[in-house]
């Protein structure tokens, strides 16, 4: 997580919005209403800044992020200017501030490895919670296996990159059973030149079991599970597992 070249290799963390785009996904509509009677907002995770970036007008909006490549990006978007973005570790930071929502949205949960490190964000959202106030973050559900879609067969795709032209994407994908934590590679071939960009990455797949416990022992309370952004209960064979909570 701490130098995943994918976030923080500038050329690489270009193709982030490319590739995640908000348009695409059903967590802005969900995070915007969410965020609707906040006056502050902490994005931990916030990546390339497109969440809080569409959060900022009329309330005020924190973004943390521990790649500066990633934040570079944020900070150099139109309306970035209404974001304090912060360099910082998820597990460790502390603003010496509480907001009235605090999100870990895009499955930036899942870059936590260990259940202590899981532990240390969910203390980190806790520490910085105003009373009365909500958290969410998602993560995907072990259950469904989404890995087993992510071969170089199942992910190949063609994209148009505004500096580089055509690309050949592609990603390929280990399991490790004993751990829980799947290792993903990245891959980008620039058609014009033949450059390849690669990275690879690992994230862990904790249970809704456990994410229940951590979540008791660090002060927080979960009001709702979701299985998908788009509001559905949780369910066993629901994809995401997605607590919106507050303080216990």
């Amino acid at each position: 997580m701490d130098d995943d070249r994918l976030y923080h290799d500038p050329a690489l963390a270009d193709f982030y919005d490319l590739e995640n785009g908000w348009e695409r996904s059903p967590d802005l509509a969900f995070c915007t209403a969410l965020a609707r009677d906040a006056g502050s907002v902490l994005d931990l995770g916030c990546g390339t800044g497109e969440l809080a970036v569409a959060l900022c007008e009329g309330r005020t909006v924190v973004g943390v992020d521990p790649a500066p490549a990633m934040l570079d990006i944020a900070r150099a978007k139109p309306g970035a200017g209404g974001v304090d973005f912060v360099e910082g570790d998820a597990r460790s930071v502390r603003l010496g501030r509480r907001f009235e929502l605090v999100m870990l949205t895009g499955h930036a949960f899942q870059v936590f490895l260990t259940r202590e490190d899981r532990r240390a964000v969910l203390a980190t959202i806790a520490a910085h919670l105003a009373p009365g106030g909500h958290f969410v973050f998602d993560s995907r559900n072990p259950a469904c296996r989404e890995w087993e879609e992510w071969g170089p067969d199942e992910s190949m795709r063609s994209l148009v990159h505004p500096r580089f032209g055509e690309v050949a994407a592609w990603n390929d994908v280990a399991f490790d059973a004993a751990t829980g934590v799947v290792t993903y590679g990245t891959h980008y071939e620039i058609r014009a030149t033949g450059r390849r960009l690669s990275a690879a990455s690992r994230i862990a797949f904790p249970d809704k079991a456990e994410l229940e416990a951590l979540l008791a022992e660090t002060g927080l309370r979960a009001e709702r599970w979701l299985g998908d952004w788009e509001g559905h209960p949780w369910e066993n064979g629901a994809k995401e597992i997605i607590p919106l909570g507050t303080l216990a």
